[in-house]
């Protein structure tokens, strides 16, 4: 049985829409937009203004865990952060990797890191080490900053450093949100690594859903834009 998640997308999921969109169904689970650690501990206030849905069991109102993304590039301030943040008991844990936005990019944040592999290494152990065993622990990555060339080794080191599993969004941070996803690089990144991967990116019908499910070798799928366009779509 595949699982379908609700992307993080930040200026659009808010609250609100995480609401609107679990409501209708068909959500496994969900990620909220991401929280911005930079060279401090935040407080607790901004966990709970980002995802409300800690203060009800890290669940929307319809009952959809969802998990709390954090994005930085410093290994000993995610991790501090992490550490304040599983005091909330979040659904899960996530880390963005994958984020193109340029203001987040000009601060090494996102996708900037998918050109160092021992960066996202250091990164994921040291959240690793904060995070219990009982709470969900994923990461977000893209193909690769200007080429894919790097997929496979960003991948293996973001496993190496102790996710769960792993959300591939096919395109890389030069494609930004351009068509097409190309998802049979998703299954070149599924086959490098042993842990379970989740497809993303370009995903509007039920038909470009059964398409990147076989092109990517994924089962599971995470809905974007697609979700905002046809909220009905994972119900069909």
């Amino acid at each position: 049985m595949s699982r379908i998640l609700l992307a993080p997308m930040e200026g659009l999921a808010d609250p609100l829409m995480r609401n609107v969109l679990t409501a209708i169904g068909g959500y496994d689970w969900g990620i909220c937009e991401f929280v911005r650690v930079t060279e401090s501990v935040l407080p607790n206030r901004t966990f709970l203004r980002t995802c409300p849905e800690l203060l009800h069991d890290s669940r929307t109102d319809a009952g959809t865990p969802m998990r709390v993304q954090l994005l930085g590039s410093d290994p000993h301030f995610m991790a501090a952060n992490a550490r304040r943040l599983v005091k909330h008991r979040p659904a899960g844990v996530d880390i963005n990797f994958g984020c193109p936005a340029p203001t987040v990019f000009r601060h090494r944040g996102g996708s900037a890191l998918l050109g160092e592999p021992d960066l996202l290494h250091a990164i994921v152990s040291a959240v690793r080490a904060e995070v219990p065993a009982d709470i969900p622990f994923t990461a977000k990555m893209r193909l690769g900053i200007a080429d894919s060339s790097l997929a496979v080794d960003c991948a293996q080191a973001i496993e190496a450093g102790g996710v769960d599993e792993l959300i591939v969004h096919g395109r890389t941070k030069v494609d930004g949100y351009k068509p097409p996803a190309r998802w049979a690089q998703i299954d070149r990144v599924r086959a490098a690594v042993g842990i379970p991967i989740i497809a993303n990116g370009e995903v509007w019908t039920v038909a470009d859903f059964r398409q990147c499910q076989q092109e990517s070798g994924c089962a599971d799928i995470m809905l974007g834009r697609g979700a905002l366009a046809d909220p009905l779509l994972p119900r069909k």
